[in-house]
């Protein structure tokens, strides 16, 4: 299913989400971090405390790493680990992956520059467009608008956190059996309609949710009168040249090249590990459904926070931002589709995790767009990403978010 995003340690975010696939792989065997050098020197240049940080999380279990960073100095190409436990392929620095929940910024994007030219407005409420669709246990589409989707305090039900349909794709018998069904958007958002809201009052609390992203995808079909698929392509993915990038349907398979992706299966991180590669992406949709590469994310992040994809007015209403915790209000804040992070050594990032079944991704860029990173860890049951984003931007600073 999707990407069900914990913001890589952004406040206390809803735990990765997963979708389906898989062959026994081996009991939980760690790939080594690959010896220096690596491509650039083992120094790495300005980059080695990521390159460690990368090596690090390898050390720690992930099988492999794959990312990009580009700043003003140039591109940086990363790789630590293998992409294949069975045959010990390295992973390459070109690897496609699953994006998991930083689809959901596309997705966001689109709606934006629907916004932009006047074919629906972000107050618009789900009734306006969607009459009938959110209602029961106390959930009502007549109060919740676009807004209030994009930036998850609608108060909907989070239809990955229903334990039956968690079951049937992040537990090992559920997988096997469902990893190739197909699920229409309707009947996502009606298994989160089995529950009460997580909210009574829309607008008023921050609670991640797919569930958002569906309502918010089928609210881009009604408005355009096309596949989701075809508006990104059109908009954004042909515009800046994203060649890595697709929005597969239900299409289970990866395009070349790829690694392949693992997951325990289970809530027991030191269990066996599986092949979760291929799977059916229709339980993830707009939600978390689409496949790219580093180089295309940092791409896309350069040109959406540089101004390329969006008026100045929805850019901003983009990065408008509400608290992803009552408790710490300024360590994570969320916007329309878009999250920002202050750094230990004081820079924010803006970006999005994105954590599906046997892949977790990160992809993150200054204000301006001008220093990116984006990478992608092909297991779902390790930590380590905030390590690495905190290398890449904090690292090289004296004294400053130095990798242990």
């Amino acid at each position: 299913m999707s990407a069900r995003t914990s913001l890589a340690g952004m406040a206390a975010l809803a735990a990765v989400a997963a979708v389906t696939a898989g062959a026994l792989v081996a009991p939980a065997v760690a790939a080594p971090a690959p010896a220096h050098p690596h491509p650039h020197g083992a120094a790495g240049g300005r980059h080695a405390p990521t390159q460690r940080a990368m090596d690090a999380a390898v050390r720690d279990g992930v099988p492999g790493v794959t990312g990009q960073a580009k700043d003003a100095y140039g591109t940086w190409n990363g790789t630590s680990g293998v992409g294949d436990l069975t045959t010990g392929r390295p992973r390459g620095p070109r690897d496609h992956y699953r994006i998991g929940s930083v689809t959901k910024t596309f997705v966001a994007t689109v709606l934006l520059q629907l916004a932009g030219e006047g074919k629906l407005d972000l107050d618009d409420t789900v009734h306006d467009w969607l009459p009938g669709l959110v209602r029961g246990n106390g959930h009502d589409g007549k109060h919740i608008t676009v807004r209030q989707l994009l930036n998850h305090t609608s108060g909907i039900y989070d239809y990955y956190a229903d334990d039956d349909f968690a079951a049937s794709f992040r537990l090992r018998d559920g997988f096997f059996e469902h990893r190739y069904d197909t699920w229409r958007p309707e009947q996502l958002v009606a298994v989160a309609m089995r529950h009460e809201p997580t909210s009574a009052t829309p607008g008023k609390t921050w609670h991640y949710s797919d569930t958002n992203y569906i309502v918010a995808g089928m609210i881009l079909e009604k408005v355009t009168g096309n596949a989701y698929a075809d508006e990104v392509r059109k908009r954004i993915i042909e515009p800046l040249g994203l060649r890595g990038t697709t929005v597969p349907r239900t299409g289970a398979g990866m395009p070349w090249p790829s690694s392949r992706a693992y997951s325990k299966l289970s809530d027991d991180s030191t269990g066996p590990s599986y092949d979760v590669t291929e799977f059916n992406p229709s339980a993830a949709w707009t939600s978390g459904g689409m496949i790219s590469d580093s180089a295309d994310l940092n791409r896309f992040h350069a040109a959406l926070l540089g101004g390329r994809l969006l008026p100045e007015r929805q850019l901003a209403e983009m990065m408008a931002t509400v608290p992803m915790s009552a408790e710490h209000p300024e360590a994570a804040r969320y916007g329309l589709g878009i999250a920002v992070r202050k750094l230990s050594c004081g820079q924010e990032v803006w970006g999005h995790h994105g954590g599906i079944l046997g892949s977790t991704t990160e992809s993150v860029a200054t204000t301006d767009g001008r220093h990116a990173l984006s990478f992608n860890f092909n297991a779902d049951w390790t930590g380590g990403s905030d390590a690495v984003i905190e290398a890449e931007f904090c690292g090289s600073r004296k004294g400053a978010g130095r990798h242990r």
